[in-house]
Formats: C-alpha cells, sequence, structure tokens
C-alpha cells in the first residue's frame, strides 16, 4: 500500500477550511496549472535520458527526474487548490460596511495611514499592500467597521482605527 502525502491537501484538511481566491487569483492558479502540464507533456513526450551511463547513474536522468517529481509536486498543490477553493464575493451593499474578504482597509496605526486589501493567504503580500484574512491584522479587522478600533496583540499591543472600508467598484 502507498501513501501520498499533498501538503496542501493536508493543511486544508486540517483546518476545514477552503482557499480563498480573487477572481485574478484564480486566473493566475488556472493559467500555472494549464503552463504546468504542458511543460510536463513536453517533458514526458521527448526523449527521456537513459538511466544508466556506463555503469554509473547518469546525471541527466536524476536531473530528468527530479524536475519530473518537481512538477507533479506543484500541479498536486494546484490541484487540491482548484478543488478546495471559494472565490472571494463583494458582499451586498448593505454589509459593505465591515471589513471583510476583499475589501481595502485604511486604518491608523501609531499616527500614520496605512492601507491593506485583505484577501486569501494564497495572494496574501504585505509589502504590496495584501494581507492575509489569517494574518493576526486581518483577523482582528475583519468585522469592524470604520471608526472602530482594533488592538493586535503580538510582543507588543499595536492598536489600528478603521479609517475607511472599500470594495471595489464602491468608493464609501
Amino acid at each position: 500500500m502507498t501513501l501520498v502525502f499533498n501538503r496542501l491537501e493536508y493543511l486544508c484538511g486540517m483546518n476545514n477550511d477552503n482557499f480563498f481566491l480573487t477572481k485574478e487569483g484564480l486566473r493566475r492558479i488556472k493559467d500555472e496549472y494549464a503552463e504546468l502540464q504542458k511543460v510536463k507533456a513536453f517533458k514526458i513526450g521527448g526523449e527521456s535520458p537513459r538511466i544508466f551511463h556506463s555503469e554509473d547513474i547518469n546525471p541527466e536522468f536524476l536531473a530528468f527526474q527530479e524536475d519530473l517529481e518537481l512538477l507533479d509536486t506543484r500541479l498536486g498543490d494546484l490541484e487540491v487548490i482548484l478543488k478546495n477553493f471559494r472565490l472571494i464575493v463583494i458582499p451586498s451593499k448593505e454589509k459593505r460596511d465591515t471589513v471583510n474578504l476583499g475589501a481595502t482597509v485604511v486604518v491608523g496605526v501609531n499616527g500614520q495611514e496605512d492601507e491593506f486589501e485583505i484577501v486569501g493567504s494564497l495572494e496574501a503580500n504585505p509589502s504590496g499592500g495584501r494581507i492575509s484574512n489569517e494574518s493576526p491584522v486581518g483577523k482582528a479587522l475583519i468585522g469592524h467597521r470604520a471608526g472602530d478600533q482594533v488592538v493586535v496583540h503580538s510582543t507588543v499591543a499595536i492598536a489600528y482605527k478603521i479609517k475607511k472600508i472599500s470594495y471595489p467598484n464602491n468608493s464609501k
């Protein structure tokens, strides 16, 4: 009996969650999946290196095998994402005054303003202003409204004052 272990499937099963994606994020995942399938088909369709070169194992064959294993691992990860994703949808107008996935939030922290877009963990890029709904700041902001102050505890407590919440095609 063979045991197949996929780290994303494990994580998805552990958290009993889905992978939250924007439409753009889903398109990127689908494009990457299609491109990697083409690369794999090309690699398999071509002539593979011989396993033995004289009495030693051919290093080209080992590199070929490693490339295929990496491709299969990434394809497996993408398949798990595509089976378990939930598209981030913009809430109804009545609920757009509350921070949720897909919101862009302007906050005041330590006398300065910061702007974050709340996205799923796969699309998070804090230096690009996109934070995960699972990050400490993202978790703290979700469910709150403009004017609320939330405190994020780490080694020090940091207070975030929510100044503005907006969603695509909505400037509030």
